[in-house]
């Protein structure tokens, strides 16, 4: 007698993993320390027992999204104190790893740009507009999972959606786009072409460096086409083709990696209008480019 296999549900933790890791990265902005907070959730997931929860996902996405306020609070006193800009941890894939659908999906809701602003919302703040605008979620469900009234729930999200406005520059640029600019730019800066960088920059351009002290960095953004055109070229001619520039994803954007004498020097998010690059993101603190490849042949 054949007996039909019994089919087994898969773990509610590992289905929702990409959602999870989704909120406590983009409260945190550094992987090591949303993994750390996933960690923690599924320690607490193992020891519960699925059949007594109304929904899994709402006890998941209360208990990974509590915990990561709660990483966040600890980490404000370190950002404080940290040396020069603090961006995030790039997160880099190749070009073509995903669609361009996927792509528009995601790009928005996890750019570098978007989540440096964010740095600008407290704790709770940063929650409660993240589950609402990015990931959809209704205010009875984020007023649970916060321990808040439904009211402080979207007073928090209104005042959060108008710093995050006032602070964000966002343009709707097809990715085709993007990526066309960002190899005319690395085109010209990997020949030392100033007046082309300059070309490819818009006249207000910022570049934002995070060295995290451990690495130069400047200690105030860097503004203006000529300025960031000069800094550009005058890497060339000190290195000349000891720099190597590759295009890359990051967070989900047309971004690069900059090589010096084949050893990564830095991951830089490009923000475009369309027409001109308009802010750069150079992130350079050795400790957030770890877990890139270090060297052009990894």
């Amino acid at each position: 007698m054949t007996t039909t296999p019994v089919p087994v549900s898969p773990d509610p933790f590992t289905v929702l993993r990409p959602r999870l890791f989704g909120i406590a990265y983009r409260m945190l902005g550094v992987r090591a320390d949303a993994e750390d907070v996933l960690q923690d959730a599924w320690l607490r997931w193992s020891r519960t027992d699925p059949a007594t929860l109304q929904s899994a996902e709402a006890w998941l996405v209360t208990v990974v999204t509590r915990l990561s306020i709660d990483r966040l609070r600890a980490l404000k006193a370190e950002r404080e104190a940290y040396v020069g800009w603090w961006l995030p941890e790039p997160l880099v894939e190749p070009l073509d790893e995903r669609t361009p659908e996927a792509v528009a999906e995601l790009a928005g809701e996890l750019s570098v740009a978007f989540l440096y602003v964010l740095e600008r919302l407290g704790p709770e703040e940063r929650a409660a507009f993240l589950l609402r605008q990015v990931f959809d979620y209704d205010y009875p469900d984020i007023a649970a999972q916060l321990g808040k009234s439904e009211a402080a729930c979207r007073q928090m999200v209104h005042r959060a959606s108008e710093r995050v406005q006032q602070a964000r520059t966002r343009f709707e640029v097809p990715h085709g786009a993007h990526q066309q600019l960002l190899q005319r730019f690395i085109a010209a800066a990997q020949s030392g072409e100033r007046r082309a960088i300059e070309a490819l920059l818009s006249q207000d351009a910022m570049l934002i460096g995070d060295g995290g002290g451990k690495v130069q960095s400047f200690p105030h953004p860097l503004v203006g086409a000529f300025r960031i055109a000069n800094l550009y070229w005058a890497q060339w001619r000190r290195l000349a083709d000891q720099v190597v520039y590759r295009a890359v994803r990051i967070n989900g954007e047309p971004g690069l990696l900059r090589y010096i004498n084949g050893r990564l020097e830095s991951a830089q998010a490009v923000v475009t209008d369309g027409e001109r690059i308009v802010a750069i993101y150079a992130i350079r603190n050795p400790d957030k480019l770890a877990g890139i490849p270090l060297t052009l042949d990894d």
